[in-house]
């Protein structure tokens, strides 16, 4: 059975991991927040609309880890390499094929759904030079994934500095014209952010060729498709690639009923949601661990261990909620002066932060178990429950934000029910399924 300090030291570098990921949009809505309304509203569109691509590559290596989980703990490491070979070949085709049409039809799409001219505008100059970074980011996950299957997450910490330094530097000097560098405003944040994911790649693959066993993991160069194991990869992952989509999709829907009240609420919207991917990230990295050791256990027939983990992991993560949701309420203007001068925006921004404070706490709980359905490797019970949640979701978003116009902090509340569909989805799945005899 796996400790409070097991659980931590495996979280923890999963958690500077993920701070990487997400630094970029949280430094670029920082900066931006000091540039005008108009960036930092296209940030979020242009963002969002970046991320619901990235979130494919995101679900599809967490399929691919938890594949390759099972392996780790069945002894058979040979296998776990040629899973992240096949993998990774699987992913940079998907890249290609997806930043190809993304040019394509991004700014049709954006024009049907936008009501300003001046954030269409925007936001598409940040997207089509966001959406280079497709070609790095596909690849970074299936490495993350590779690293977090063995429990060898340190890595990602050295990975996350790497990558963390290279855009807060370049945000810096691309988007107000330092070290030397041309004044890019919004157009610098996007090519900072590329620049960083390229980084992050060229570290894992230094690191994995010269710091790990490759003929322990049976990491070799081949560029020959294996189509039976891709297949087999995609059984797993197709139902994560479309359950990761999903969330991030109904947030892209969010930000377009926020934008069709006013500018000023966009702009209120992305700073709050930039806040609440920070706090997050520790629910997040405690989620990916469930999910790793949940799949371990499984793996090495201790399914007996399982609800266990998961409550401990559980209780973990509602701590550590619930010290972020009490910064939030006690020191909101702090926070939000990070992200913009404007007191007025400040102001306004604080009721949303708040309820964000009490979602966090739901979603300490919900995200925990609903990890832990996907750990169990039943991928398609965990599609169903998270498309009921999120069906109900776009639901609440459609009826408060489009049609009734509420405010931002009342439109938020939507985490909630989210959430809240998630928790109890999950422990009806655990409950009521027969998940010991899952296999994969």
């Amino acid at each position: 059975m796996y400790t409070n300090r097991n659980i931590i030291q495996v979280s923890y570098p999963i958690f500077l991991g993920l701070l990487a990921q997400n630094i970029i949009n949280v430094t670029d809505t920082a900066f931006l927040g000091h540039v005008g309304e108009v960036e930092l509203g296209a940030s979020a569109i242009g963002g969002l609309y970046y991320i619901c691509l990235f979130t494919l590559a995101f679900g599809f290596s967490i399929g691919s880890q938890i594949l390759m989980a099972r392996r780790n703990g069945e002894g058979n490491y040979t296998a776990i390499g040629t899973i992240l070979n096949q993998g990774s070949i699987f992913s940079f085709l998907l890249a290609v094929v997806l930043l190809v049409s993304s040019l394509l039809s991004a700014r049709p799409v954006m024009r049907l759904m936008l009501s300003s001219d001046v954030i269409l505008d925007a936001s598409y100059t940040f997207f089509s030079i966001r959406v280079w970074g497709l070609l790095f980011s596909f690849i970074n996950v299936m490495f993350r994934a590779f690293y977090v299957s063995i429990t060898r997450t340190k890595v990602l910490t050295l990975n996350a500095i790497v990558m963390a330094a290279i855009n807060v530097v370049l945000d810096y000097a691309l988007i107000f014209g330092k070290l030397g560098l041309p004044r890019m405003g919004l157009e610098g944040a996007a090519l900072a952010s590329v620049i960083a994911e390229a980084g992050s790649l060229v570290f894992f693959l230094l690191y994995t060729r010269y710091a790990v066993n490759r003929q322990r993991y049976g990491l070799t160069l081949d560029l020959r498709p294996r189509l039976s194991i891709v297949r087999h990869i995609l059984s797993v992952s197709v139902f994560m690639m479309i359950q990761q989509f999903i969330p991030l999709a109904t947030w892209f829907v969010f930000f377009l009923a926020i934008e069709h009240i006013g500018q000023r609420e966009l702009a209120i919207a992305n700073v709050v949601r930039s806040i609440y991917i920070l706090v997050l990230i520790p629910v997040q990295a405690l989620s990916t661990t469930t999910n790793t050791l949940v799949s371990n256990a499984m793996g090495a027939r201790a399914t007996d261990q399982v609800p266990r983990i998961i409550k401990r992991v559980a209780a973990i993560s509602l701590l550590f909620s619930a010290c972020c949701a009490l910064l939030m309420v006690l020191i909101p203007r702090t926070m939000l002066s990070v992200y913009t001068s404007d007191t007025a925006l400040i102001e306004a921004a604080i009721p949303s932060l708040w309820v964000i404070a009490a979602a966090l706490l739901v979603a300490a709980l919900g995200n925990i178990y609903f990890n832990g359905v996907s750990g169990t490797g039943n991928t398609r019970p965990a599609l169903v429950i998270e498309a009921a949640g999120q069906t109900l979701y776009t639901i609440y978003i459609l009826c408060t934000c489009w049609w009734l116009q509420w405010s931002v902090a009342a439109c938020f509340t939507c985490e909630i029910v989210c959430y809240t569909m998630l928790f109890i989805g999950s422990n009806i799945y655990f409950r009521y399924f027969n998940w010991k005899k899952a296999h994969i």
